[in-house]
């Protein structure tokens, strides 16, 4: 939603992406599809962003060799090109590829882009190593069915000493909102279907994240960096880690649910070029993550909501996420101290 517009909507709508890939197969067809590819490139935030980074730093691609992780349709790829790069090859698991191989050929970049199908773990690059590796690996919540392992493994092998990646930060918030209408809607329901007792069904409810796009006006603390991850640095072990995060209460309110999103940077960049998938700014198609809290917090200005972020790769499939929130209203008013913890699935 929004942040400028005025409403009476609940503070979350409902995602037509609820529901995604159980299994690395499915992800990779997921991307077979017109619609989440048009998503994407309409997805302006995202795209513009990279363009800018790219087209705003011509003297870094001039003449370089370009690795396009992830190619997908192959827009980030033909950006290279356009900023005077040598030769860009392009990797997808997807059969997006096809036509991807169509659009860089009407567009007469055929000879300058090389497309490949497979894992990159397995496909044989015609080129030793790479000086840039580009790539739009980030999934919801950063890192459910992200990319960012491909991306490193790509690093390790094919990336040039000194050579660049981009983007090469990210960094995930954390905030707390009020939303109660709304999970009563979504969480409240199970108490009663059609005069029937669901709350097995309310647990699994609980345990599930929702992917939606949260009203500025209904986040009730300020925001708390939780982790930033570097690109040249981190390592597959990294993603799984357990932070502390602290968040400052803005207004006298209730807190029913912690939402994260992340920022992008683009550090190589002449003039750094950054992005948001905040509920403070223009809409992305990553929207922000919503974790709802068992317990509702009576909150008032100043105090401070304390706790732990957990999260690592499922062991069965390790594009999905395993994530865990302990949190704790600090506040002088014994009657309104709470604590608790819940784990959640995304899957």
């Amino acid at each position: 939603m929004d942040s400028n517009t005025v409403s009476s909507q609940p503070a979350l709508k409902a995602d037509p992406m609820e529901g995604m890939a159980h299994s690395e197969a499915h992800y990779f067809n997921s991307y077979n599809h017109h619609g989440i590819h048009e998503e994407m490139l309409k997805d302006e935030v995202r795209t513009r962003s990279y363009r800018d980074a790219i087209y705003q730093n011509g003297h870094l691609f001039k003449d370089k060799v370009v690795l396009d992780v992830g190619c997908g349709t192959a827009i980030l790829s033909m950006f290279a090109v356009k900023a005077g790069a040598k030769h860009v090859i392009g990797v997808d698991m997807s059969t997006i590829i096809d036509k991807a191989k169509e659009i860089v050929e009407v567009n007469g970049l055929s000879s300058k882009i090389t497309l490949l199908q497979g894992k990159m773990e397995e496909v044989e690059l015609p080129f030793p190593k790479v000086d840039i590796i580009i790539s739009e690996w980030m999934g919801y919540f950063l890192l459910y069915e992200s990319m960012l392992d491909t991306v490193l493994y790509a690093r390790d092998k094919y990336l040039v000493p000194d050579g660049l990646i981009f983007p090469d930060k990210a960094t995930i918030f954390l905030a707390g909102i009020e939303d109660g209408e709304y999970k009563e809607e979504k969480i409240g329901f199970w108490d009663n279907v059609w005069g029937f007792d669901y709350t097995p069904l309310k647990q699994t409810a609980l345990t599930e994240p929702l992917v939606d796009t949260v009203d500025i006006k209904a986040v009730v603390t300020d925001p708390c960096g939780v982790l930033t991850l570097d690109l040249y640095k981190v390592q597959p072990a990294d993603l799984a880690f357990t932070l502390p995060y602290s968040l400052t209460v803005r207004r006298n309110d209730f807190v029913h649910a912690v939402i994260a999103w992340f920022d992008i940077e683009f550090s190589a960049c002449h003039k750094p070029i950054k992005f948001s998938t905040g509920p403070h700014t223009k809409y992305t198609h990553w929207k922000q993550t919503v974790f709802y809290l068992r317990d509702v917090l009576t909150c008032e200005s100043g105090e401070r909501i304390t706790g732990i972020l957990s999260n690592k790769p499922n062991d069965k499939n390790r594009r999905d996420l395993d994530i865990a929130i302990s949190y704790k209203l600090e506040s002088e008013d014994p009657g309104r101290q709470g604590s608790g913890s819940a784990e959640y699935k995304m899957c």
